[in-house]
């Protein structure tokens, strides 16, 4: 009779050296990527925190300049004076006109600006050389100084990012994070702040935001659309009417 045979333990099983390396360098592999997920989940959860406390910081800002504002208007009618507010820091400007029978000095304004096309709209620092700037272009533009929900939905509804000159959708914070990080700008909040408050990043966060494609306004533009809006037509300054615009085109 033949002799009955044994089955060989699992230690007995002889095991390639290779695949027992290969089966450390896969263990340690996901070891490595469960490490990394747990401290990038650690790492978010820490930067939502800090996101949230800037997002109640800004509201309190926010709250304080509008109190100031109410503020001086009182104690001015109270003293029986005016009260001048201060000059606009930032204005939203749009494009109104095509390229037809422009002379070449309003149309390279234009591109510095990044106004390309009809209802193409910028958020434009207020300071002297943009104003003579925004003069010389006033029949191809109107503009005004937007507040502060302006700036938000406008941020929020139709912010697409530049990025590496690819228009990109704001789809989260990442995608600010990844370019302004290092001037401290980490989420949407942060950059509707650092416009609306024009704040010593503005022009990078500016620069950051592809111009805006606006629809043509609710209703129709005005009659005599090439006039200025002082004598009821819709280019030039228009001061905070600009906000009611932007609420019919955005």
């Amino acid at each position: 009779m033949s002799a009955a045979y044994t089955v060989p333990s699992a230690e007995q099983i002889a095991v390639p050296e290779t695949l027992l390396k290969k089966r450390k360098s896969t263990d340690k592999t996901r070891e490595d990527k469960l490490a990394k997920a747990a401290e990038a989940k650690k790492a978010q959860k820490a930067k939502r925190k800090v996101i949230f406390k800037r997002a109640e910081q800004y509201v309190k800002e926010y709250t304080a300049a509008e109190k100031e504002e109410v503020r001086l208007r009182r104690e001015a009618r109270a003293s029986g004076d005016f009260y001048v507010a201060a000059q606009p820091k930032v204005f939203f400007v749009v494009r109104i006109r095509g390229i037809n029978e422009i002379a070449p000095k309003p149309r390279k304004i234009l591109q510095l600006l990044r106004l390309l096309q009809i209802n193409n709209g910028v958020f434009v620092r207020n300071t002297k050389a943009t104003a003579q700037m925004l003069k010389l272009v006033e029949p191809y533009v109107t503009y005004g100084e937007p507040n502060l929900a302006t700036v938000r939905s406008l941020i929020y509804k139709r912010g697409y990012a530049k990025v590496n000159g690819q228009r990109i959708p704001i789809s989260s914070n990442a995608v600010i994070e990844q370019k302004l990080g290092p001037k401290g700008l980490i989420c949407i909040e942060d950059l509707v702040h650092e416009i609306a408050t024009v704040g010593p990043n503005f022009k990078a966060a500016a620069n950051f935001l592809w111009p805006f494609k606006l629809s043509n306004p609710t209703g129709g533009w005005r009659q005599r659309k090439f006039q200025g809006y002082v004598e009821g037509g819709d280019q030039g300054l228009r001061e905070d009417a600009i906000n009611t615009l932007i609420k019919k085109m955005n």
